[in-house]
């Protein structure tokens, strides 16, 4: 007999998943939880997290696949040492050189230019939405003059989603401590953006919103081309001139 067909999963659930994941990710990283210590229950995480136990329990088999807690039958979940996880691609993933930012935009650019085709085709008002806020949310904070690394990243992510391919999202995450410059690499302070950084940021953001408004996957595929193409001009010019972050 045939098997009945999973039901679909709602719409942002799966970004919620990833953003559970993230952050659990983090804690385990930093140490909040030692090798062997119990995790809050599903019922717990769910309370603290504000998110369904569907979305826990998807998160905790994400950390599972990571090797980062393990899971006991009637026990609950239990973290790990992440030093004993095995390599995984991009652990060696660095954004202090600039030839490994280099790398990864040269990366981004393969895949983020047909991710941006497919949001303007396959976007859901929503996920629009979605991105459109992030979009002012870059401004807000550059008017402030306060930083907008995490809300870079939450642009991109949310054109990945509206893909509505979960692997472009989940190459993000993967991907996501070089994904945005850092300024240290011009000589700024830690934590900082590029100096030329935000001069373009917004005006090029500006240009793929429209396209995704509009539809257009050429647009879309062209101006993010474009926005990527101008960050890693930016940073092979850097290499060219010899700097790096021990001169800073």
């Amino acid at each position: 007999m045939k098997e009945p067909a999973k039901p679909a999963r709602p719409r942002g659930e799966e970004s919620l998943v990833s953003q559970l994941a993230q952050a659990l990710r983090k804690e385990l990283e930093a140490g909040a939880f030692r090798p062997g210590e119990k995790l809050p229950s599903e019922h717990e995480l769910t309370r603290i997290h504000s998110v369904s136990r569907a979305v826990v329990r998807e998160a905790v088999a994400t950390l599972r696949a990571d090797g980062l807690v393990e899971a006991r039958k009637g026990a609950g979940v239990f973290a790990l040492d992440p030093a004993d996880r095995p390599a995984r691609p991009f652990d060696d993933l660095t954004s202090s050189r600039i030839s490994s930012v280099i790398e990864l935009l040269e990366l981004r650019t393969a895949c983020e230019i047909e991710a941006a085709a497919a949001a303007a085709t396959r976007r859901s008002p929503a996920q629009l939405e979605a991105i459109l806020e992030a979009h002012a949310r870059i401004g807000a904070l550059l008017r402030a003059g306060e930083p907008t690394r995490d809300a870079d990243f939450a642009f991109h992510l949310a054109i990945a989603e509206a893909t509505q391919n979960r692997r472009f999202p989940e190459f993000l995450h993967l991907i996501r401590a070089g994904v945005i410059p850092r300024g240290e690499l011009q000589g700024a302070e830690p934590g900082a953006r590029p100096k030329d950084y935000n001069l373009h940021l917004q005006e090029e953001h500006g240009r793929i919103v429209d396209a995704l408004i509009e539809g257009d996957a050429d647009q879309a595929r062209e101006r993010m081309r474009a926005h990527l193409r101008g960050s890693l001009e930016r940073y092979q010019a850097l290499l060219r001139s010899g700097r790096s972050l021990a001169e800073s």
